[in-house]
């Protein structure tokens, strides 16, 4: 089977490309060889290309550095559409979608897929994907993955929570985070697994939340990570008090795999934690 991976180059799509590598053939370009912005580039891609599946995890935008970048709206729009425009040439898309479908100027608590459009993001980044699943309800051949919170290798350090304190324990920093919050976090090798299985398997939906269904707050975390650490972190919390909750149900994701069994934190977060361990010599701890 043919499966081409939009940003593989980014967090997400590396860990795809590295463990779906032996099993499918994958084409996984990049930005210089495929410019998704140019409706041109993409047809001729296709037409040379003979693909099953299109998994969709390019995006700007989706980091906190990069969040309010110029035309992010326009060009994310731009290029999921030119890839879907040439939907005749693929069997199935996998395409991305997130959270903040459902409107991050509120709470979002343990959030079911029947709540969507229940409100219309007001954020440009949350606009954005709202509108692809506006797209993707009307369309045969894509499924919606509304992604939550993933942590695992590659991701930025930098900015994401859970591999910042892990670094800043490795280097004997402190933990820091402006203010407590319940976030739904799945590991990336099990959101790889999730994506593998709507690979080789119809979805009975169009869209399914992406989370462990099961909330954790931003301290516990620390205390996990200094529970495994030889060297115990201060943890520092700016701001008194818990930000707005952003989790999901994910029932809906559990009844159609119903073998997944997703990784406990605890031993998600070990994992993790011995991989930076591994990495310290080519992480920059002038960066956290």
């Amino acid at each position: 089977m043919n499966v081409l991976i939009t940003g593989s180059s980014g967090y997400i799509g590396r860990n795809l490309t590295e463990q779906l590598s032996s099993k499918y053939n994958l084409y996984t370009p990049s930005h210089k060889e495929l410019d998704l912005l140019n409706e041109t580039l993409v047809l001729e891609y296709f037409k040379n290309h003979k693909i099953d599946i299109v998994i969709n995890t390019a995006v700007v935008g989706g980091s906190r550095e990069e969040e309010y970048m110029n035309k992010m709206f326009y060009d994310n729009l731009r290029m999921f559409f030119n890839l879907v425009r040439n939907k005749k040439y693929f069997k199935k898309m996998i395409h991305l979608g997130s959270g903040a479908e459902y409107d991050k100027r509120f709470p979002i608590k343990k959030v079911k897929e029947e709540d969507f459009d229940k409100r219309v993001p007001a954020d440009d980044y949350g606009y954005y994907k709202y509108l692809c699943s506006k797209y993707i309800e009307k369309a045969d051949n894509i499924v919606n993955l509304r992604v939550f919170g993933l942590y695992g290798k590659y991701e930025n350090y930098r900015y994401r929570f859970i591999s910042n304190a892990i670094c800043r324990n490795i280097f004997g920093f402190p933990i820091t985070l402006n203010q407590d919050v319940y976030f739904d976090y799945v590991y990336i090798n099990d959101f790889v697994r999730i994506v593998d299985y709507f690979i080789s398997n119809d979805a009975g939906y169009k869209s399914y939340n992406i989370g462990i269904g099961k909330p954790i707050n931003l301290i516990t975390i620390a205390k996990k990570i200094n529970k495994i650490a030889e060297k115990k972190s201060e943890i520092i919390v700016k701001y008194p008090g818990f930000n707005k909750e952003y989790t999901c149900d994910n029932t809906r994701l559990m009844k159609e795999i119903k073998k997944l069994v997703l990784t406990d934190i605890d031993n998600a977060i070990s994992e993790l934690y011995k991989w930076y361990g591994s990495q310290r010599d080519k992480l920059k701890k002038e960066c956290l």
